[in-house]
């Protein structure tokens, strides 16, 4: 009998190609197809490929659907028609409509009495587990999250929905000197936008106004508007030259004291060779915790904070007990 986890993928970009590999290194699970809007012979792949037009075929077939798209067009229109069907597992990184993206999420979902992660990764995501443990522990403290030196896949894929974009990355650069007072337990008392820097690197198609290019990213809401944000224009050749991997990784750090005035410090770090390997594999993780979570009936949106760091293993709770614990 085969009780291997069956999964989904919606989109292949850098995320679905990760996480086409990452179910590859989980012997739970399998990789039931790959559902995409472009013609399916045109992907690159040995795996099963499907029209996402064929998706409600498969309505019973698949146990955990992950969306792989951007959250600046993709995945505010896909997890709602998702979550009608099937459990999901999205990684939406708009920070400031999280709120209401888990309420549109939440109610499909309960109506649908299926179960959607909506957010997970590694910021928001594994960032956010990191901020909660801190402030609980150390509420008398500052909590703070430096992101980079690396590429956001978020804000890239933000800059190439801007029309006349051919091509960009853009790249996310801690303020050094503000990390430095923050892991010497300095008290800095500044927004994080002011502590980041975004460096862009754009290939625009011919004859496009670079201007209004520049114009609309600097003023883009919730990516670049309130960052010191730098928009360099370059070649395709310069781009795949010296752009072409994608790194990533930063710093939640939380500083505080307790009663005795005793000072402490609690950081947790990441430093990721491939940013969307990594997300992939975050989100493999936890496509098997919604698989137990939907088991045992839970039914409506969830986040990373809702789900026991058990769920995320192959192993029973008495191997963990006893090889981690």
């Amino acid at each position: 009998m085969n009780d291997r986890i069956r999964i989904g993928i919606v989109g292949y970009g850098n995320i679905g190609r990760g996480t086409e590999l990452a179910i590859s290194q989980n012997e739970d699970m399998e990789l039931v197809g790959i559902f995409t809007r472009r013609e399916p012979d045109l992907l690159d792949t040995k795996s099963n490929v499907i029209h996402i037009s064929n998706m409600l075929d498969f309505k019973d077939k698949i146990d955990v659907m992950i969306l792989c798209g951007g959250s600046a067009k993709d995945l505010g229109e896909q997890v709602p028609m998702t979550s009608k069907y099937f459990n999901t597992v999205d990684s939406f990184d708009n920070h400031g409509k999280i709120p209401e993206y888990f309420d549109k999420i939440n109610n499909i979902a309960l109506k649908s009495n299926k179960l959607s992660l909506i957010s997970a990764g590694w910021d928001p995501g594994l960032f956010s587990l990191a901020r909660l443990l801190g402030k609980s522990i150390l509420p008398n403290g500052r909590n703070y999250t430096f992101w980079g030196k690396g590429i956001s896949q978020g804000h890239s894929d933000a800059i190439r929905k801007i029309k006349g974009v051919k091509d960009g990355v853009q790249y996310t650069i801690p303020c050094e000197e503000i990390l430095k007072k923050v892991k010497n337990c300095e008290d800095v008392n500044i927004p994080s936008c002011k502590m980041h820097k975004r460096i862009c690197y754009i290939v625009c198609e011919d004859g496009e106004d670079l201007v209004r290019i520049e114009n609309e990213i600097k003023s883009m809401p919730n990516y670049f508007a309130d960052y010191d944000t730098i928009v360099n224009f370059i070649s395709e050749k310069e781009l795949k030259k010296n752009h072409n991997k994608m790194p990533h990784g930063g710093f939640v750090i939380q500083t505080g004291t307790t009663k005795s005035n005793a000072r402490h410090k609690i950081e947790f770090n990441l430093a990721l060779d491939s940013n969307p390997e990594f997300t992939s594999s975050v989100l493999v993780a936890y496509a098997r915790a919604v698989h137990k979570m939907a088991l045992e009936g839970k039914k409506g949106a969830i986040t990373i904070f809702d789900i026991p760091l058990g769920y995320l293993s192959s192993k029973t709770g008495e191997q963990l007990r006893r090889e981690l614990l």
